[in-house]
């Protein structure tokens, strides 16, 4: 597989798109992005292709409108106090992207620790809402700095669940359980393999499989071959740059 070379638009605007387009076709459900680069995707895909997804200001409001990053909605919809957010989650009514500290191949999430659970190297965020996330409602990652320290063989501590895990505790586990997308700064990745690890669906221009597999921890399924992320067509990048992230703040969260 050899490096595509597409001049104009940046590596952090193929993010972007790629961000969107998890939420292509998912309707009038709750988007829940963490970061940047997602949030600007869910706000892209609300602009272009999903105008029926929810929205909120990042605290307890669903909005009507989509403003800038970093900038204040005019158009209040409704509140949204957390036991109805909590609701929306269990009820399958929400897809979120998360972040990973850690993510293993069968979609296996780690925000809690590095090291051993008794005595870890790195204290994190803690489990979260991960557990409850990837087991009632869509869940997608995002990885900004692909790299075997994040992608790899073993995550030290669970809290997102994988594909394998799933599947070990039962139908009551795997229901409602989906991990549809992972979003890095080389690629974009998905479980639509038999065994259900990860595979790449999609290079970034300028990016090759061998460059991918060799920044992961473990083997990844490489199609024979591997398609480019789409580009954004010009009224999308109208949207990227001028609309929705007029500061630039997805060149901050992603290397050029």
């Amino acid at each position: 597989m050899t490096a595509k070379d597409t001049s104009g638009v940046t590596r952090a605007e193929y993010c972007v798109v790629a961000c969107a387009e998890a939420w292509r076709g998912d309707g009038e459900i709750l988007a829940s992005p963490m970061g940047t680069v997602p949030a600007i995707g869910a706000r892209l895909a609300k602009l272009s292709f999903s105008p029926d997804l929810l929205l909120t200001d990042g605290e307890a409001m669903l909005i009507g409108d989509v403003p800038a990053i970093g900038g204040a909605s005019e158009l209040i919809e409704g509140w949204l106090p957390y036991r109805q957010h909590l609701a929306m989650v269990t009820g399958g009514k929400r897809h979120v992207m998360m972040g990973a500290s850690q993510v293993d191949r069968f979609g296996n999430q780690n925000i809690s620790c590095i090291g051993d659970w008794e005595q870890p190297k790195r204290q994190l965020l803690g489990s979260r809402g991960a557990p409850v996330n990837t087991l009632n409602n869509p869940t997608s990652y995002w990885v900004p700095r692909h790299s075997s320290r994040v992608f790899v063989t073993r995550v030290d501590m669970v809290s997102g669940v994988g594909y394998d895990r799933a599947a070990a505790a039962g139908k009551t586990a795997t229901r409602f359980h989906e991990i549809r997308r992972v979003v890095s700064d080389l690629a974009v990745f998905d479980f639509d393999t038999p065994d259900r690890s990860m595979r790449i669906r999609s290079l970034h221009p300028g990016v090759t499989a061998e460059q991918v597999q060799d920044a992961t921890g473990f083997p990844l399924v490489i199609p024979a071959d591997v398609p480019f992320t789409r580009e954004p067509t010009d009224a999308e990048l109208r949207l990227i740059r001028e609309v929705i992230d007029p500061r630039g703040l997805r060149d901050r969260e992603v290397r050029a």
